[in-house]
């Protein structure tokens, strides 16, 4: 409880600053929204549904869905208002709202390093059993189990999550690798000096300001930042070991190279490798789209793989990152919130939309087979039209993550101390770097902060 309401107190003191600086909306939005359109507003009648997110592009599925829905149910129209924040605004405002009953959306997004801070003392978020239970056979069960507690599914999710290395095949060929000859971490690590050797080009980049280039390796390799019981354990054997390799890649094989502006979601970064800046990438299925956005001169060269194996293991990949959409116990309208929810985001046709409109590989497997997603589209002329066939083959081996009310705080370090001193500076070792950051989050568990 402490832990809530200090966090309370400090956003209401950032809002409190936003609104100083003229940037508040009467709404109790908590601020300009950085986006915002509007579904069915000249139709009369409607009823109107706010829908949060911080992710723009998550407007698509639910402004698509709206007209789908006024279509089919014309006797039940949606007003629907969708509202795009900053993340970190998004967030805080949600859970302003949440803990003061009032001024909340809704429909929300949540971010899956979030979540769990919103399932804790009484939660404001409605179950979505009554959708969710019918369609356990054909849902991906660690995508949904993310966003559950006590047997009650909060979250609807949005992709499978699937991380994946690209590769430049006209780097690979000039260097005279074949990309299916990778199928081990070691494999990869001599490819790399062999590209590096005839090319003079890196063979990957590794994140200093981001965690994408470490959690989904802990993931594969069966580890966590948490165990079962929510036992904390950044530091084990295995997280040490697979943040050596990463700094080894940079420092000893000097088969990698930082990224530039720090993070795959950077200007600078997304520059260097539409230049060929590198040969291959480690990152969810859901950066496919950053590739269409951002680095058009890949188009045709970029191919993806499953990612090669640890020692000892057959995991292909990991599920990484996520929004869990969710409905709040703050709406007027429950109960149709909850029903346009699991028909924007759950249904066949929902679904589809997911692949077709973001390109994200829908958690509801009965729909790959769907002929609407083996049509010509963007990611295809992009990248082949070998992704469904390479989706099915790890859909099985998706881990879970478990996320606790301290994963932000985990993160939190990981961005800001041990990627830095460990791979920007190399001034720690992995181990030291994971202990310290241990030391810090054990003492806010501890203190329940």
């Amino acid at each position: 409880m402490k832990k809530y309401l200090l966090f309370i107190l400090a956003v209401a003191f950032s809002i409190l600053l936003t609104a100083c600086g003229g940037n508040n909306k009467s709404s109790g939005g908590g601020g300009e929204a950085n986006a915002s359109e509007t579904v069915g507003e000249d139709i009369e009648g409607a009823t109107e549904l706010t829908f949060w997110t911080y992710q723009e592009q998550h407007m698509k599925i639910f402004k698509s869905a709206a007209e789908r829905w006024n279509e089919e149910y014309p006797d039940r129209p949606i007003k629907l208002v969708a509202e795009t924040y900053p993340y970190d605004q998004h967030h805080n405002n949600l859970l302003m709202a949440m803990q003061s009953g009032s001024g909340g959306p809704d429909i929300a997004d949540i971010e899956v390093g979030r979540f769990s801070n919103f399932l804790q003392g009484d939660i404001q978020l409605e179950p979505m059993n009554e959708y969710m239970e019918p369609l356990k056979d054909v849902l991906i069960p660690s995508r949904i189990d993310m966003y559950s507690k006590d047997g009650n599914y909060y979250g609807v999710p949005t992709h499978l999550g699937a991380t994946v290395v690209y590769y430049n095949q006209e780097i690979m060929d000039e260097a005279g690798v074949d990309i299916d000859s990778i199928k081990t971490w070691d494999d990869y690590v001599e490819a790399g000096k062999q590209v590096v050797e005839k090319t003079g080009v890196p063979m990957t980049t590794v994140e200093t300001d981001e965690h994408w280039s470490y959690w989904p390796l802990v993931s594969q390799s069966g580890s966590d930042f948490f165990d079962e019981n929510g036992e904390l354990i950044l530091s084990n054997e295995k997280n040490v070991k697979t943040l050596q390799f990463l700094q080894d890649m940079v420092y000893e094989s000097e088969i990698a190279v930082t990224a530039p502006g720090g993070f795959h979601h950077s200007e600078e970064y997304y520059g260097f490798m539409n230049d060929g800046g590198a040969a291959s990438l480690m990152m969810p299925m859901w950066y496919m789209g950053r590739f269409i956005d951002y680095m058009p001169d890949l188009k045709g060269k970029m191919v993806m793989k499953p990612m090669p194996l640890w020692e000892g293991s057959d995991a292909k990949t990991a599920g990484m990152g996520g929004t869990g959409t969710v409905v709040t116990k703050t709406s007027d309208n429950v109960d149709l919130a909850k029903e346009f929810l699991a028909y924007a985001k759950l249904s066949e046709e929902g679904s589809i939309a997911l692949w077709k409109q973001l390109g994200f590989t829908p958690v509801r497997t009965d729909v790959w087979d769907s002929p609407e997603l083996q049509e010509d589209n963007e990611y295809f002329d992009y990248f082949g039209d070998y992704i469904w066939d390479m989706v099915s083959e790890m859909s099985a081996e998706v881990s879970g993550i478990k996320l606790t009310p301290y994963t932000a705080d985990v993160i939190t370090e990981l961005q800001s101390n041990v990627m830095h001193s460990v791979i920007r500076e190399k001034s720690q070792t992995p181990k030291e770097a994971l202990k310290q950051a241990e030391e810090s989050i054990r003492g806010k568990m501890e203190a329940g902060e």
